[in-house]
């Protein structure tokens, strides 16, 4: 059960709250990672972060709510990087092409965010679901598009009615499975999709694709 007043360190040091904090989310990210919600263990967090299973449980409830906040703050990473996006200065195409790069920079640097974004579907997104914090935390991304969609169709250099959404979920789709497949691409098709004398060209790859879609001409439904 947990404790209202917080448990004493083994060492009897008292440590700054948000720090310690910080350093379990840091360890907890790692072995939810390695070992997936089912295989990560408390006490191995505890023992890796120097404090007690009781500690974690003061801090964050159980495993289930660090698992939680494991997930909070890695999907606030890639959001603040979305907010921080400046692309009003750039034309259309430009600009679509800058966002499409913010992802695939983000995912190629944080392969933990994508092994538990993975782990999170294979639980049915439950812990998203039940989070408020993630439930109100949107996607910047999807804002900075439509504003980018609006200003190329007007200019007319996109022909496409495309839907933010969906796009976003293109941009997604290539820079996620490149990371996350890595390693069975690589068996099946000798080509490692992380290669560095390769990620310009799958890095102008993501954008081309981008702009095709958003530029071919649609037939009439």
């Amino acid at each position: 059960m947990t404790s209202v007043e917080e448990p004493a360190r083994p060492n009897g040091r008292i440590r700054d709250a948000a720090r310690t904090k910080a350093e379990i989310l840091d360890v907890a990210t790692q072995e939810f990672a390695r070992a997936g919600y089912d295989g990560a263990r408390v006490d191995e967090i505890a023992a890796r972060t120097r404090t007690t299973k009781r500690m974690i449980y003061y801090y964050f409830g159980g495993k289930e709510q660090l698992f939680t906040a494991v997930l909070e703050r890695a999907y606030s990473v890639i959001r603040e990087a979305e907010q921080q996006l400046d692309v009003e200065h750039l034309d259309p195409v430009a600009a679509i092409r800058r966002l499409a790069e913010v992802t695939f920079d983000h995912h190629e640097q944080h392969p933990d965010f994508i092994r538990l974004v993975s782990i999170e579907n294979i639980h049915g997104a439950e812990h998203i679901a039940a989070s408020e914090k993630l439930g109100k935390i949107g996607s910047p991304a999807l804002d900075v598009i439509r504003r980018i969609l609006e200003a190329g169709q007007e200019s007319g250099l996109f022909t496409s009615d495309a839907d933010a959404v969906d796009l976003h979920a293109m941009i997604s789709a290539f820079c996620f499975f490149r990371v996350s497949n890595r390693h069975t691409f690589g068996a099946l098709f000798g080509r490692d999709l992380v290669d560095p004398a390769r990620r310009e060209h799958y890095r102008t790859m993501l954008g081309d694709m981008v702009i095709a879609y958003l530029t071919a001409e649609r037939a009439a439904d």
